[in-house]
């Protein structure tokens, strides 16, 4: 056993959370992981991880071992990249998280191109309903909408995105299109319920002014897809993000409401927990995907 080979598996099993699933990966058995781990453990004299049936935790110690072996890993990765003159094809994992509807539209997409581009890097998308803790779930990368919310997390804008009030011209025809925001409450609104923003509650402005706006409808979803196909059924009034409805929009399937009032944002983000210099194949990873949305959603 070495240093370094010790600090590749651990940051393994930290990924993980689980002896389990960080076998698989490297197709040994479960039992010879935790030999390893208490090999480790022995040599350092302290205890790294607590176990129990189902997953790890990391005790402080072995916080203090990920965070700063993560960082000497990456600083060798760079370094041998360095000596055998391969920055431009960088090698590695990346565990990369984002939601189902922008990660099937844009995210897949765009990570099949950057396989076929650097065919030593390996890639696992995790699409999920809502965002998930990077730390927690072992993740190198996470794709995110709007402000970013804790000052500590590193972020980097991929793409500007606006959220747009809409309905089908079938629905405007029947029932009008609302003048000012405070006209939503009397339109059946399809309503989504995401993350922990307040259900139902729609703000907008419009240069000083602002309004919020408590709307309802018969239907709601959690799901962004379905409101968006109600949306097009003539159903009801939608706030959907520019890069689902664009190409709806230009065919006119959508119209645009309240064209003068704007909603808070959905800029894309990724968003990463590495402090110091980017690591090759993570600043690769981001530079090529802001690249391939920017031309994926004005191409639509």
């Amino acid at each position: 056993m070495d240093g370094f080979s010790d600090l590749n598996l651990f940051a393994l099993v930290a990924r993980h959370r689980n002896l389990a699933a960080a076998a698989r990966e490297l197709g040994v058995t479960p039992p010879s992981i935790s030999k390893r781990l208490a090999q480790i453990e022995q040599r350092l004299g302290v205890r790294l991880v607590n176990r129990t049936t189902r997953r790890v935790s990391l005790t402080a110690e072995g916080e203090i071992y990920l965070t700063n072996g993560s960082r000497i890993l990456d600083d060798l990765v760079e370094l041998e990249q360095l000596v055998t003159q391969s920055r431009a094809e960088p090698a590695g994992l990346l565990r990369v998280n984002a939601s189902f509807g922008f990660g099937r539209a844009h995210i897949a997409p765009a990570i099949s191109r950057f396989s076929e581009r650097f065919p030593s890097m390996k890639v696992q998308l995790h699409l999920t309903d809502r965002p998930i803790s990077l730390q927690e779930e072992g993740f190198d990368l996470g794709i995110r909408f709007g402000e970013v919310p804790d000052a500590r997390i590193n972020a980097r804008l991929l793409l500007k995105n606006q959220r747009v009030v809409c309905a089908s011209p079938v629905y405007v025809k029947r029932h009008g299109a609302p003048l000012m925001p405070h006209d939503l409450t009397r339109h059946a609104c399809l309503v989504l319920r995401e993350n922990e923003s307040a259900y139902g509650t729609w703000h907008l402005s419009r240069g000083k002014k602002s309004e919020t706006v408590k709307v309802d409808g018969p239907l709601s979803s959690n799901d962004g897809s379905a409101v968006l196909k109600w949306a097009l059924d003539g159903r009801g009034v939608a706030v959907r993000s520019a890069w689902e409805i664009a190409g709806h929009l230009q065919r006119g399937e959508l119209v645009p409401l309240l064209t003068e009032w704007t909603l808070p944002n959905a800029d894309v983000h990724a968003i990463y927990l590495e402090r110091h210099r980017l690591s090759a194949k993570l600043r690769t990873f981001i530079d090529f995907l802001g690249d391939e949305l920017r031309e994926s959603v004005q191409a639509i």
